[in-house]
């Protein structure tokens, strides 16, 4: 038998055995990867997600974080993972479009390294003052930090998250010069608005509305193209007619590019039933969020140009992290 004979022989049978372990999957429990902290927004959704996948696919589905370095340890850890479908990234536009915007020799490439599963939801941000700030609108806001140049503070859950850089491209857009606080996480900064030493926070529905329903906090602005159910005195940044800003924070699933494309269609279709299941849509609805159900021929242009939006949008005005 020649060389390429017996390449071939050999060759049949590893074929087999990966489309066997394909066919089988899944045949044991799946890792769901939180790359932040237990107990913040990622994290909740990540556990209702794989209690759902759990339902699924009739496999326990196990949260494991794995911080460090923002979100870039457990992020990189998955893209370095075995691509079998067993272990999976719980990944957003954090991770997935600002780490790629902000870091210049960034570990991984979103669009290179991971192949999404499906996206389950998105949440628009708030625009928040302090409640004795004597502004009750976004237009009222400007015509103040204008006659006031450097003295207003907004906060953030800490450099590079979200809150600091559509923040801060908010702001430069509108021509205020405000002062970036970043605090070890929301809750801080929330707790400082309300004892009158922070003047502005722009952070997510699900973790604001609480503030803005009850009156502690004013909001000024929401983000999402529409006003929310959940705050409908509120209106848009669009509809102060000053700049265009439109966002939603979106969270969703991801594996390692090579996995299988029977293992990848097997969990695409959970992930499908799982956005489709009316509790899970009504606890996102709750929260403040909507589900988000983009068509599997879809999500990768969808993440594409998520990066290239945001890309230039911190190149021209300047987000740093350093």
């Amino acid at each position: 038998m020649n060389f390429r004979g017996a390449a071939r022989w050999v060759a049949i049978p590893l074929l087999c055995s990966f489309a066997c372990q394909a066919q089988d999957f899944p045949s044991r429990p799946i890792r769901l990867i939180v790359p932040q902290a237990p107990g913040g927004g990622t994290d909740i959704l990540g556990r209702n997600v794989a209690q759902k996948l759990g339902e699924q696919l009739r496999q326990p589905a196990i949260v494991e974080n794995r911080t460090g370095a923002g979100s870039l340890v457990g992020t990189e850890y998955v893209a370095k993972a075995p691509a079998d479908g067993y272990t999976l990234l719980v990944g957003g536009i954090f991770n997935i479009v600002m780490n790629k915007a902000l870091i210049k020799n960034i570990s991984y490439d979103p669009l290179r390294d991971f192949v999404p599963l499906g996206f389950t939801s998105a949440y628009p941000f708030v625009l928040l003052a302090r409640p004795d700030l004597p502004v009750s609108n976004l237009a009222g806001l400007v015509k103040y930090a204008k006659e006031r140049p450097g003295s207003l503070t907004y906060g953030s859950a800490g450099i590079g998250t979200l809150q600091h850089v559509w923040g801060t491209i908010l702001f430069k857009s509108l021509g205020m010069d405000a002062l970036h606080v970043p605090f070890k996480g929301a809750a801080a900064a929330h707790q400082e608005m309300m004892a009158g030493r922070l003047d502005l926070l722009f952070d997510n529905m699900s973790a604001s509305k609480q503030y803005v329903q009850s009156g502690r906090l004013k909001g000024l602005a929401v983000s999402s193209a529409g006003r929310s159910g959940h705050l409908p005195d509120v209106p848009t940044v669009n509809e102060a007619g000053l700049v265009k800003f439109e966002g939603e924070s979106w969270f969703g699933l991801f594996a390692p590019a090579a996995t299988p494309a029977p293992v990848v269609e097997t969990l695409r279709k959970a992930l499908t039933g799982i956005v489709a299941d009316p509790e899970f849509a009504a606890r996102i609805e709750r929260d403040g969020g909507r589900v988000l159900a983009i068509p599997p021929r879809e999500q990768q242009r969808f993440m594409q140009e998520e990066i290239e939006r945001w890309t230039k949008l911190v190149v021209q005005y300047q987000v740093t992290i350093d």
